[in-house]
């Protein structure tokens, strides 16, 4: 199939200086995205935080004022066991294993239409920015949110379905069962729909936060403003641990069967009442993950060095496309470290704690056994594939590569719409 090519095309704009300007660019992206989001309902209202009270209740107790730095030892302590598990039962190592491939393959896909925007567009983008005019990504933030939204999605069904058979293996071990792979994959998929949704969810908001701590200076900010920067930064980040510590019992809580919300409230139940190791435990997780995320930032920096000139266009400005394209290296190591041999670690010891939770309240733990409702949602996550498919091979004739070639991509338009 022959596909028309497009060049990179120049628009004609104005100065965005001007305050009233900026202000009408703002709104114009906003009517876009409120429009893209009433299109898109249908899909994302199965896909929206319905759990968002767990990080509300969880963040104003009064033990989040305090809480103590991470010690690697409350999470190595736990290496013991979650090793025998893994040796004994080898399909865990392969869940994690998997789930690794699908992280690799949600940022290909994302690179897919970064690739798409041509080195002058980066140039206009770059010169832009030095010249201090505002909104200078901004047509080619929404493609490319919207693009990396949909790859998130793609990517938290099979993570979802990986994590819960990963969880499901702990509870077949303490119930004397056998473990196989075929066992655990069809008690995951049982609950298709609540594991997709939730680690949509958190894998939205996972994202969101790695980008709000990459280092950002802004030229143009006064000191009142930077405060307010900093002390924004400070609230995401307590309401980001907040979240990832409220919503430890959500996984082990769906593994056996409870949807989204009953999940969430479970959670919360399990959180309180086994407070002090769950917070020893996530505080050490986080502190090892943190330690692998700067040292695959070093790797990046060390990448681009390597590069030499080849990270440089002629006109001495970075060359994105292919920069992006190398840091898949220091990726591919660090996302490997964490998906295959940290997070089983920390998934499995968080179900034991749940079952010690459960047995102390005289819960029984019964795992789902009917894979025919996870049908529907494996169905749906073909069509949203194909989709995106579509995307790629017709992006020509949607006018997509239309609008993410044009050189002066982020600047207002005079007498135009978006």
């Amino acid at each position: 199939m022959k596909f028309k090519q497009f060049e990179p095309k120049r628009i004609e704009v104005v100065d965005t200086t001007d305050p009233e300007l900026t202000e009408i660019n703002k709104k114009k992206a906003a009517a876009i995205k409120a429009r893209i989001a009433q299109f898109f309902h249908p899909v994302t209202k199965h896909f929206s935080n319905k759990i968002e009270f767990i990080m509300d209740e969880i963040g104003e107790m009064p033990e989040m004022e305090n809480l103590p730095k991470g010690n690697t030892k409350d999470f190595t302590s736990k290496i013991g066991y979650a090793l025998s598990l893994g040796l004994k039962e080898k399909e865990i190592f392969f869940f994690g294993l998997m789930q690794w491939i699908f992280v690799l393959l949600a940022y290909i896909l994302w690179f897919q239409m970064l690739s798409w925007i041509p080195q002058p567009v980066w140039d206009g983008i770059q010169d832009c920015i030095d010249s201090g005019q505002d909104n200078c990504t901004v047509l080619a933030d929404i493609p490319l949110g919207m693009w990396g939204w949909f790859c998130i999605l793609v990517a938290a069904f099979p993570i979802g379905i990986f994590s819960s058979a990963m969880g499901t293996t702990h509870f077949l071990h303490k119930q004397n069962q056998k473990s196989t792979t075929i066992k655990c994959l069809q008690a995951a998929l049982s609950n298709a729909w609540a594991t997709w949704s939730f680690h949509f969810v958190d894998g939205w908001i996972t994202v969101k936060q790695i980008i709000s701590r990459l280092p950002s200076e802004p030229d143009h900010e006064t000191p009142i403003e930077r405060q307010a920067r900093l002390a924004r930064q400070a609230r995401s980040e307590v309401m980001y641990y907040a979240w990832k510590l409220g919503s430890a019992g959500v996984l082990p809580s769906m593994v056996l069967g409870n949807n989204l919300i009953t999940s969430g409230k479970n959670s919360i139940k399990f959180v309180k009442a086994k407070f002090a190791d769950i917070l020893k435990l996530r505080a050490a997780y986080s502190s090892i993950c943190w330690i692998v995320g700067i040292a695959a930032y070093i790797g990046g920096v060390i990448v681009i060095f390597l590069m030499g000139d080849g990270a440089y266009t002629n006109s001495g400005n970075l060359e994105v496309v292919k920069i992006y394209q190398y840091m898949i290296i220091p990726l591919a190591w660090a996302t490997m470290i964490v998906m295959i041999f940290l997070r089983p670690i920390y998934v499995l010891t968080i179900c034991n704690l749940y079952s010690d939770y459960i047995e102390s309240i005289d819960e029984e733990p019964v795992l789902p056994d009917n894979p025919s409702v996870g049908i529907k949602a494996f169905f749906v996550f073909l069509f949203i594939c194909l989709l995106m498919l579509l995307v790629i091979l017709f992006r020509d004739q949607i006018g997509l590569t239309d609008i993410l070639s044009a050189t002066e991509i982020g600047r207002t338009y005079q007498g135009q719409s978006f």
